[in-house]
């Protein structure tokens, strides 16, 4: 596409984005209510504000600011957000115990909001392939609901006597792995909601954080303990001795695209 239009079409995306209200509200009269208000530099703006038109004198934009879209949530703080993988939803877990799907290009919620959880959602993620959402909440429990229709798939995924910290899918959505306050690792069959192995024990703290590999053989844990810990996620047996280095709690461990290696953050300020 040739570079010019390619700019025309792109700031005309940006300008129904950006005036969606207005023009809904008076679509007529775009020339006064919208197009003088565009950024001075786009060309939307140099093609179609003529100088009859009302101009601002102060405080006009140059370029579209950065944010795209601001979606509202009246009902609580978000503590999760994620996109699915085409890029054209989001999910939320919020504090008022609810979730919500929107849609990228219009920020409109897709679906009633939905419920089912206890207490307050601190976490949400979408399936590899879109199809399904995972949540946990406070109430100690997991959920996963179908990403089309809002409906719950499966009863609550019960296991863990304390508060669940984090969740993950494995590569291939077969499988969800979760970590918990009571320093154990779960795996859980996706399809089932079913434990597919007894916990994974070895940590002497709760668990922060945990991730797949990205052939889905292991599982990557960090934890209050200081450690990070491989597992194999078909037996749940450690891999590996307790890697040690960190001086304070790990919050946050994850794979390279490649699997060969683990990065971690904590609490001594060192990644």
């Amino acid at each position: 596409m040739h570079t010019d239009l390619y700019q025309l079409v792109y700031d005309g995306h940006r300008f129904t984005q950006y005036f969606a209200n207005t023009i809904e509200e008076h679509p007529l009269l775009l020339y006064i209510s919208a197009l003088p208000f565009a950024p001075a530099n786009t060309s939307i703006y140099e093609k179609f504000c003529h100088k009859g038109l009302l101009k601002v004198i102060c405080g006009a934009e140059k370029m579209w600011p950065r944010l795209l879209q601001l979606f509202h949530s009246d009902n609580g703080t978000v503590y999760s957000v994620a996109f699915s993988p085409d890029g054209s939803k989001i999910v939320s877990g919020s504090h008022d115990k609810t979730i919500r799907i929107w849609d990228v290009s219009t920020g409109v919620e897709m679906l009633p909001l939905l419920q089912g959880h206890d207490n307050s959602i601190s976490s949400v993620a979408f399936s590899p392939d879109g199809s399904k959402i995972v949540s946990r909440s406070d109430d100690k429990t997991i959920q996963i609901w179908d990403a089309s229709t809002g409906v719950e798939m499966l009863p609550p995924l019960q296991g863990h006597n304390h508060y669940i910290h984090s969740v993950a899918f494995s590569p291939d959505g077969s499988k969800i792995v979760s970590g918990s306050v009571d320093k154990t690792i779960r795996i859980w069959d996706a399809s089932t909601g079913v434990e597919m192995l007894p916990p994974l024990q070895g940590h002497n703290g709760l668990i922060y954080s945990v991730a797949f590999s990205p052939d889905g053989s292991k599982i990557v844990s960090g934890s209050r303990d200081k450690t990070i810990r491989i597992w194999d996620a078909n037996t749940g047996v450690e891999m590996l001795p307790p890697l040690h280095g960190h001086n304070d709690d790990i919050y946050s461990v994850a794979f390279s695209p490649d699997g060969s290696k683990i990065v971690s953050g904590s609490g001594d300020n060192t990644i």
